[in-house]
């Protein structure tokens, strides 16, 4: 039933505004400045305006959701470290202490960790947990069916609350040990791409740790045949809670109409996920990031998105994300205040074939 219910939810979702988005392009070209001289950031407010439904872009109130898990994988030695720091981050965003929430004091942002799945409970980080981490994929499924439905739900569900509480923007973010191999075997199955090309060092591996990573994750793939099974499949034997809450973010946004950010690389797997759960979901997302991380370049490029940002990050938490909401004030500042060709008499730029 509840993934009955699921699905239909994701038929009820439309595509972004293309109306609003000419309207907000027409705007652009009547500003005094060269046409498109503003790159990334003409696209995104275009892209806002898409999502909202509305050329009356708003962009004030801002908040990063950090989705946190732990990752029953990590028992294969494929992490610097153990499980104990998921927790510990998740309450650092919170007393201000990560870099994410560091960024977001400044940026004009709040921020909202949830514990979607950790290995231990922690008094003061939301709680909506599906289970107390995913099971190992190297040993069986790492979730079942209901599991991720109920953590994509929990990402539907939040964004319909941040909508009801005046967020214009929502930026993903995640913390969870063993992260980068639950995203590259994601990425890996759905883009049918080998796990050598898709899978990274993650917060540090050696040599030898990342060939361990990479036998592990091509052998689950294999295993369950991943590159022949649908997107929900794929997530169930070989998946993490955070991506799945993430992906639930991008679907919710969809849903609810409001502009989604993606993060780094585990953000744009789940960004990817919700794409192929439901390829409306597409229009309601913003990149703003390429990460470090093999496999990043190439997700963005099936997503068809630019990212705004190419600057050698691999931190995640929403750390990229939460770094272009500044790129985003600028451009709906000037988007609003800046004078049009008309109100200042001269004659306005002319596209050139």
């Amino acid at each position: 039933m509840e993934e009955v219910q699921f699905k239909q939810i994701l038929e009820t979702i439309d595509p972004g505004d293309g109306k609003a988005k000419e309207l907000c392009r027409t705007r652009w070209n009547s500003i005094a400045k060269p046409l498109h001289s503003l790159g990334w950031m003409e696209d995104a407010i275009a892209r806002i305006a898409a999502a909202q439904h509305s050329a009356d872009v708003q962009t004030a109130k801002k908040i990063l959701v950090p989705m946190c898990a732990d990752n029953g994988v990590v028992a294969e030695g494929v992490t610097q470290t153990g499980q104990e720091v998921t927790a510990i981050v998740a309450e650092n965003f919170l007393d201000e202490k990560s870099c994410a929430a560091i960024m977001c004091r400044l940026a004009g942002a709040d921020i909202r960790p949830i514990d979607i799945g950790m290995a231990v409970d922690t008094p003061r980080v939301e709680k909506r947990k599906i289970a107390y981490g995913t099971k190992n994929f190297a040993k069986g499924p790492a979730m079942t069916r209901g599991e991720e439905i109920r953590a994509l739900m929990v990402g539907i569900d939040l964004a319909k609350e941040l909508k009801e509480q005046g967020y214009h923007l929502i930026a993903t973010g995640e913390m969870g040990i063993g992260n980068t191999t639950t995203s590259s075997a994601v990425a890996s199955a759905l883009l049918g791409v080998p796990a050598v090309e898709m899978t990274g060092r993650g917060a540090g591996l050696s040599s030898e740790g990342l060939n361990k990573k990479i036998r592990v994750i091509q052998e689950a793939i294999d295993r369950w045949k991943l590159y022949e099974e649908e997107p929900l499949a794929v997530l169930a034997c070989v998946g993490g809670f955070d991506i799945a809450g993430i992906a639930g973010l991008f679907l919710g946004g969809a849903l609810y109409h409001i502009p989604v950010l993606i993060d780094g690389f585990i953000s744009s797997v789940g960004a990817l996920l919700a794409a192929r759960l439901c390829p409306a979901a597409r229009d309601y997302m913003l990149a703003t990031h390429v990460s470090k991380e093999p496999a990043a370049r190439r997700i963005l490029e099936a997503l068809a998105l630019e990212p705004a940002l190419d600057a050698g990050m691999c931190l995640g938490e929403g750390s990229g994300a939460v770094a272009a909401f500044p790129l985003i004030d600028m451009g709906a500042e000037i988007y609003y205040q800046m004078s049009t060709f008309d109100q200042i008499q001269v004659e306005a730029y002319q596209e050139l074939c």
